[in-house]
Parts: C-alpha cells; sequence; structure tokens
C-alpha cells in the first residue's frame, strides 16, 4: 500500500479490507490478499472540523484513535479486482437463492418529496446502488422514470454515476461513495444523542463511513428521550443524498428538500 498508493501510510491498522475481497473477514487463511486496490484507508478528524462534522474543536488536538469505528475511511473500487467481472451483475432481490433468506435492509429511492419505484429489498450481505452500469449487483436508479422531473433533479442524476456500495458488516453498515461527487449522510448513531439538530456527515469520493452501528443502536434505544424527537422518527433508518447537503448549515433545511435521496430502512434481524 505504501508503494503503490499512499507514500505516507505508516502502520498496517490504518488500513481496512473492503468487503469485496475474497479475504475480507478470513481470519488465518491459507492466503493473505496484498492488492492495495483491496483496501481502504483510515482517515482522522478534519482540521477543522466543518459545519456537518459531529466532531467539536477540542477533538482536533486529540491523537488518531484507531479504534474509533466512527471515523472515515478512504477506499478505492475495487475494478481492477479478478474476483469482479462486469458479467457478475444481477437483481439481488429477485434471485430464488436470496428470497429464501431474510432480507437486511430495503431501499426506497426519494426525489424531493416523492418516492419513485418500487421498496428493493436486499438480501445479500452488500449492494451496489448506482446510475450507470455496476460492477455488481445492485439497484439502478437510472431505470426509474417519472412524469415532469425538475431540471434540478435532472442535474443530481446524472451525478450518480457508480453511486454508492452498502455492506452488511459484524460491526454495523457501510456506504461506500463510487460516485465522483459528495454523498451526505445521517442516521440515529450518527448524530449526538439527545441533539435536536440532525448531524449531516458529508463523505467525499473514494471514502466509506459506518452509516449505522448496531451496538450504539441498542444502547440509543434504550436512553432515548422521545420528547426531543421532532416529528416522526425510525431509530432503524439511515438517510443518504447524493451530491446535495441539508440542515442548518445548507439553504436546504430538510433532506426531502434533496433532489435525489436513499432511505435505507433496517431490518431488525441482524
Amino acid at each position: 500500500g505504501k508503494l503503490f498508493r499512499w507514500p505516507d501510510l505508516q502502520h498496517p491498522a490504518e488500513l481496512k479490507p473492503l468487503c469485496q475481497c475474497q479475504s475480507f473477514g478470513v481470519a488465518d487463511g491459507p492466503t493473505v490478499c496484498c492488492n492495495p486496490y483491496h483496501f481502504s484507508r483510515l482517515c482522522g478528524p478534519e482540521s477543522p472540523p466543518p459545519p456537518y462534522s459531529r466532531l467539536s474543536p477540542n477533538d482536533e488536538q486529540k491523537p488518531l484513535d484507531l479504534s474509533d469505528s466512527t471515523l472515515s475511511y478512504t477506499e478505492t473500487e475495487a475494478t481492477n479486482s479478478p474476483n469482479v467481472t462486469p458479467g457478475d451483475f444481477s437483481d439481488a432481490s429477485t434471485s430464488p437463492d436470496a428470497v429464501k433468506r431474510s432480507h437486511w435492509c430495503n431501499v426506497a429511492y426519494w426525489e424531493h418529496r416523492t418516492r419513485v419505484g418500487r421498496l428493493y429489498t436486499v438480501y445479500e450481505q452488500s449492494v451496489s446502488i448506482f446510475y450507470d452500469l455496476p460492477q455488481g449487483n445492485g439497484f439502478c436508479l437510472g431505470q426509474l422514470n417519472l412524469d415532469n422531473r425538475s431540471e434540478t433533479v435532472r442535474r443530481t442524476r446524472s451525478k450518480i454515476g457508480y453511486g454508492i456500495l452498502l455492506s452488511k458488516e459484524p460491526d454495523g453498515v457501510w456506504a461506500y461513495n463510487r460516485s465522483e461527487h459528495p454523498i451526505f449522510v445521517n442516521s440515529p448513531t450518527l448524530d449526538i444523542p439527545n441533539c435536536r439538530t440532525l448531524i449531516g456527515r458529508k463523505v467525499m469520493p473514494g471514502y466509506s463511513i459506518k452509516v449505522f452501528d448496531y451496538e450504539k443502536s441498542c444502547l440509543l434505544q434504550h436512553t432515548a428521550e422521545l420528547d426531543y424527537a421532532d416529528g416522526p422518527y425510525d431509530p432503524n433508518s439511515v438517510r443518504i443524498s447524493f451530491a446535495k447537503g441539508w440542515g442548518p448549515c445548507y439553504s436546504r433545511q430538510f433532506i426531502t428538500s434533496c433532489p435525489c435521496w436513499l432511505e435505507i430502512l433496517l431490518s431488525n434481524n441482524r
């Protein structure tokens, strides 16, 4: 990794393997992957933290804690992987083998306040959500038709490209930005507890972030004060906007003002 990608890399603990690699999660396996493009890089907090960050100004002086699972990762697409070929992709939600298994999430695609297309059910451990043709199983947003789309929506849809990769891993759900534009994410486990303002995290191209933490979610559901919830609140949902942010630091105060966004509805089946 240091030779081919990151000259400033100092320790293997700064790296995390991509979920598509066959060596992912295999302890003491017969082979060890050394392809630098099958790994992601752990990033420390930004300095100074921008408005969308959950980190306070005091956090920027703290040393990087490699055990902090909420930090972002820098990742690159595994398009050169010998394990992934363009012909491998199919609709994972309708395959006969998938129907026998329980799903772990449903994905809804929205344009402003209008849900477009059907609810996409995910059975596989990872799924690509994209506009253009993917490198694996996935949900193609480019095939969803809607009459009288605004020009803003059309421009934003053109920026989705390869979109995102969602993966269910033992510690939570990860989102990897495969597009060429930033995405903005929010979930209960990314928010500051009892904060009335939703925290949106900006994820640049090539980065990934743990959008949902199962362990933290269990703690929040036991300690949450419902008085702080403004309107409908789903403790098992994740919202992801393509290219456009929302919140107190943006002209769009609510995600329903964003041109193209996803609602990830997580199942209780872990």
